[in-house]
């Protein structure tokens, strides 16, 4: 994520909708605290000045591999009318300069007969959480550590996508491995971001990812030139459907499911299950965007627009001929990660000193500021809340009178002060005629 200071105007959206208290507005400016932020885009949306952004690779970078591989998400489907194909998108990646496409929908085929499989061991913590979303996974990290053995430990469709793909372009082109690009079309900022951050693993095998929004126009160009004739692979429908808030569940088949989008949502169910009170559900479907893949910041259509098209090219209303391609041979046990996979560990951000004695001394202080600040949550001080407020004060980067009603009584009480001396003052010396003499 990255803000854009000029077009910043220093009002409270951002903050008052980051789900990790990531963002403080300080001298007027917004501020984005890095490991506390979980990459979920929300900051994007709620900018009314288009002040914050994400970073992405563009098409210029592919030049730099002699061979390179188109990964659409499912989600880019959605963002075209009914008219254009499945093919007509894939073979419009072709035209704006890739020498291939696989679809992550065929990976996310694959990785949902994994979960199925998964969700059958008794030994598992349930309920099972998906790790599918890398926003929702740092937000177990940053703010529900005691959640992290609850993650299903299968790579995303996206990467297990990467490694077929890869091998598949050696194999055909006797190139090797490093000289093939492998880029993600992406509709969220933390899809990007996992690329230089893998989760789960030490390295991404992603060379980049483009956002939805960078390649869009250029496909809309290269569609006059696009038939759709060509024979490109193509996943099942129940793999595109998991662009959609359930279609993972539905994928999968889980039993006992509960199916939760928008990153707000997530964070109130997930403290539901720190708390221990949905035991009797086996497995959680969680997107941080509203409506799922669909509503990425990274797209550029409506995200009701886009659930409908989705909607229909899963039902197979749009494109009647289309048939699952899960023939494809393929090693499950490599394609999915699990050599390289390594533990997801806790991001403790939200630790006030590494030092014992010096963090419970900041508890106090935070807790005595607490109770002299009002309580109004406006965030007017450029902290979202009061108790981000005493927290940062007792972190030495606010101070109490950043409060507008501090500062208002404080005002209140130095003019009332300045009254009180004022009357204290000696009657003024009024010299009568003839003294001077």
């Amino acid at each position: 994520m990255r803000l854009i200071a000029e077009r910043c105007k220093g009002c409270v959206n951002c903050i008052k909708h980051c789900p990790t208290e990531a963002i403080r507005i300080r001298g007027g400016k917004a501020r984005i605290t890095e490991s506390r932020c979980i990459d979920c885009g929300e900051c994007i949306r709620r900018c009314p000045n288009h002040a914050k952004t994400a970073v992405t690779d563009c098409l210029e970078h592919i030049k730099q591999y002699p061979f390179n591989v188109a990964l659409p998400a499912p989600s880019l489907y959605g963002q075209f009318n009914s008219d254009v194909t499945i093919e007509k998108i894939l073979e419009s990646l072709l035209q704006v300069g890739f020498d291939t496409v696989f679809e992550v929908a065929l990976g996310a085929d694959i990785v949902s007969r994994a979960i199925a499989e998964y969700l059958k061991r008794p030994d598992i913590k349930r309920p099972a959480i998906s790790s599918a979303c890398p926003a929702v996974v740092r937000l177990v990290q940053v703010q529900f550590p005691e959640l992290i053995d609850h993650l299903i430990p299968i790579d995303a469709p996206v990467e297990v996508s990467t490694r077929i793909a890869r091998d598949e372009a050696v194999k055909r082109t006797g190139l090797a491995p490093e000289n093939i690009g492998v880029w993600f079309i992406t509709p969220c900022p933390a899809k990007m971001t996992t690329v230089k951050q893998p989760l789960g693993s030490e390295t991404s095998n992603i060379s980049g990812a483009i956002g939805i929004s960078e390649i869009y126009g250029d496909l809309l160009r290269a569609f006059p030139d696009c038939n759709g004739g060509q024979k490109l692979r193509r996943a099942s429908p129940a793999g595109i459907g998991w662009a959609l808030s359930g279609g993972e569940v539905s994928a999968v088949q889980a039993a006992k499911a509960l199916v939760v989008n928008e990153i707000e949502s997530v964070n109130g169910v997930l403290e539901q299950v720190a708390l221990g009170k949905l035991k009797e559900v086996e497995y959680i479907e969680c997107l941080s965007c509203a409506g799922g893949c669909i509503g990425g910041p990274l797209t550029v259509e409506s995200r009701f627009v886009a659930q409908y098209r989705m909607q229909q090219r899963v039902d197979g209303k749009m494109n009647p001929d289309a048939i699952g391609n899960l023939s494809v041979n393929v090693d499950y046990a490599a394609v999915l990660g699990g050599d390289e996979r390594r533990v997801i560990e806790p991001r403790p951000v939200m630790r006030l000193d590494e030092d014992i004695s010096r963090a419970l001394y900041k508890v106090e202080v935070m807790e005595d500021t607490l109770k002299r600040l009002p309580g109004l949550d406006c965030g007017s001080c450029g902290s979202p809340n009061c108790k981000a407020l005493a927290e940062d004060i007792a972190q030495g980067t606010a101070c109490e009178t950043d409060c507008l009603f501090k500062l208002r009584e404080k005002v209140r009480d130095l003019a009332r002060e300045m009254v009180e001396v004022a009357d204290r003052l000696p009657p003024p010396l009024v010299k009568q005629s003839g003294d001077e003499s």
